[in-house]
This record gives structure tokens, sequence and C-alpha cells, in this order.
């Protein structure tokens, strides 16, 4: 199998916004080592501020880390040019969070999903073919009609799978699935992992699925991630994570997930973290 990313020894800190009072800095990610395989799906798992979206900026060439290395399709993005790492994000792809606002309003869903097509500098013509095979492929039918479609003309559900048309159609590499089904009720949220699954068999995709919720990343992930102040706590099959968990913490995110208060007692409680940077720059 064909290692499509690997981080090695990767670690990453942002200045202190209180650097008035403390000249510490916020560590985000912290020696982090890890690989995703062609075809395989890896959830990053942990409550907020673990450093799960820093961790996915890297990842994308979208910082710089500190220390380590990232290789993104035997490339080193670090050592890039500023051209060439443009050149290698065409082969990766970003789902973000929210469906309501990673569209562009003004833009037909045919404009939308070609975007990373007009981006490689395909044309007008040679888009549209594509375009409308990959709305088909998210179950978005008819095709012809979605494509004439705004925004605002469709559901939460819809709009996501518009935002997955968008990677299929640039036939990516590497996707990262920033909680892409929070903002979703659960029959929607069913069918988009649904059809990550069925993007990751058809076309050999890597999925990088970014959730604090344990119960989701176990049914849509072959191994799970989790994170703890910007180190990886515990990392293996994501049935034996959630079966047999070697961690405290993950044991706390389980009986967090289930509910069950008495347990989370048992466990003790966690302390509060810093937040998360948030996305800056292009995605």
């Amino acid at each position: 199998m064909t290692r499509v990313l690997e981080l090695e020894g990767v670690s990453k800190s942002f200045g202190s916004r209180r650097r008035q009072r403390s000249r510490a800095d916020i560590r985000a990610v912290d020696d982090v080592s890890l690989t995703v395989e062609e075809g395989e799906v890896v959830a990053l798992v942990g409550e907020s501020g673990a450093g799960k979206s820093t961790l996915a900026r890297l990842m994308l060439g979208l910082e710089k880390p500190d220390e380590g290395s990232v290789r993104f399709d035997g490339l080193d993005l670090g050592a890039l040019s500023g051209r060439e790492l443009r050149k290698a994000r065409q082969r990766m792809h970003l789902v973000l969070q929210d469906p309501y606002q990673s569209l562009h309003p003004g833009l037909r869903v045919s404009s939308l999903v070609g975007e990373p097509l007009a981006i490689r500098s395909v044309s007008r013509a040679d888009r549209a073919e594509p375009v409308t095979k990959a709305v088909e492929q998210v179950a978005l039918r008819p095709a012809p009609v979605f494509c004439r479609r705004f925004p605002h003309q469709l559901s939460g559900g819809q709009r996501q799978r518009v935002a997955l048309a968008r990677a299929l159609v640039a036939e990516p590499k590497l996707v990262i699935a920033d909680e892409p089904t929070s903002m979703l009720d659960a029959s929607l949220c069913a069918g988009i992992l649904e059809l990550i699954l069925d993007i990751r068999d058809r076309f050999g995709t890597a999925f990088v699925y970014i959730t604090h919720d344990l119960a989701l990343a176990r049914w849509v992930s072959d191994r799970m991630v989790v994170m703890r102040d910007g180190r990886i706590e515990e990392v293996g099959p994501s049935d034996d994570v959630v079966n047999c968990p070697c961690s405290d913490y993950t044991k706390l995110l389980l009986a967090a997930s289930d509910g069950d208060v008495d347990r989370m007692e048992d466990l003790g409680e966690t302390q509060d973290l810093p937040q998360e940077e948030p996305w800056q720059g292009e995605s």
C-alpha cells in the first residue's frame, strides 16, 4: 500500500495572546509522528484545543512546522517553493465544517464543483463533463438540475455533498475533512459518512477525518488517533481503541461520549485546554 502522508516529529507553537504578561508560547502540536496510507481513513479525535485542526493545517502545508517534517506523496512540504507547494496542494482537498459558509453564495453548483479544475487551468468546456459526473456521484440527481442551483437553494446535507463533489472532481490523493457532519442531523450525517467511504473505496482516496465524536470516528475510520495537548495520546485500529483503550484519557472521552457521568467522575476531570488557532490562509 502506498504511503500518502508521513509526519515525523512535527511540532508547532504559536505566540501567547497574553505576551505582555508571559513569554510562554502555546505548543499546539508537540512531536507528532503519523502516517496515512492510500485508501485509508484516519480519524483525529480529541476535545477542543487538542491540536487537531493545527495538525490538519500542517498536513496541508498551510503552516510550516517548527520542528520535524511533513511529507506528502514523497515530497517534503516544508522544502517546497511557493509554486511547488501550490502544485502539490492540487492533489489535496479540504472539506470544512460549515456547509453554509464554505460555499460562495454567488456561484452556481457547476462553478463551485468546477473550481478545483479551473485552478488547474482546465477550460470551461472541458470542465463540464467531469463536473456533471462528480455531482452525479455524490447522489445529487438529476445532476444537470443541481448544477444550475445556488447554495441557498440546497439543504445542509446537499451543500456538504457539493463540498465532497468539489473534492471528488479533482481526484485528490488526500482529503482532510474537518468535522464535516457536526452541523447535520443524524440521518444526513449517516449519508455523508457513507459517501466518504464510497469515495475511498472507488478511488483509493485517503481521508483524515477530524472529530470529537468517537462513535462517528469508529464507524468511518480504519485507524483512530487520540490527541491531547498537541500530542498523540493513543493510536491504533479504531475498533481496538474503542473496545480496549489503553489511555485513561481515551477512556474519559468514551465515557463522555456515552454520557456516563459516574465513570467520568471515577476517571477524573480534565483541565481546560487552550483554544486551537482558527483556520487561516487559503483552504
